[in-house]
């Protein structure tokens, strides 16, 4: 019985090491390949900045030095935008003529001068920035402006990139 006992542990042993190197060469074969897919990305979108005047302008006639306008940035997004400067234009109006013989006041009679240098990158928030430098002036015309007088004008506002 002991030659039974020590045929068995060899069997096994042999066993063993083939059942070894079956495992160990199956771990080493595997076929290579290459393979392709598609992912995506999408950059945000960005909202307007809000100009607003916060300086006051009254009391403007015919030959009076220009009055300054000055004011704030306000950036809506969650992340910096540039705006280089900001620009005004008087918006088209019509006035109501008081007296039909003298010239219709128009926004042509009203001059907006000067620059409003902003310069670079605003942090999110309100009041971000700050600009002034702008001027607003009613317009010394040969033609009489009588219909210009207590006449409020509205001043349209863009931040430059």
């Amino acid at each position: 019985m002991h030659t039974s006992l020590v045929g068995r542990k060899r069997t096994s042993a042999a066993l063993g090491a083939i059942l070894a190197l079956a495992v160990a060469g199956g771990a080493l074969a595997y076929w290579t390949i290459g393979g392709a897919g598609t992912g995506s990305a999408t950059a945000g979108n960005v909202s307007a900045v809000t100009v607003t005047q916060t300086s006051t302008v009254a009391g403007m006639y015919p030959g009076r030095a220009p009055q300054l306008l000055a004011g704030n940035i306000n950036n809506p997004n969650a992340s910096k935008v540039y705006v280089s400067s900001v620009t005004a234009a008087v918006a088209p109006f019509s006035s109501s003529v008081v007296d039909p013989l003298l010239p219709a006041c128009t926004e042509a009679d009203f001059v907006i001068g000067g620059s409003a240098p902003v310069g670079g990158e605003m942090d999110p928030g309100l009041n971000v920035a700050a600009w002034s430098g702008l001027t607003v002036a009613l317009t010394d015309a040969a033609a009489n402006q009588d219909n210009c007088k207590g006449v409020s004008i509205t001043i349209d506002y863009t931040a430059n990139p």
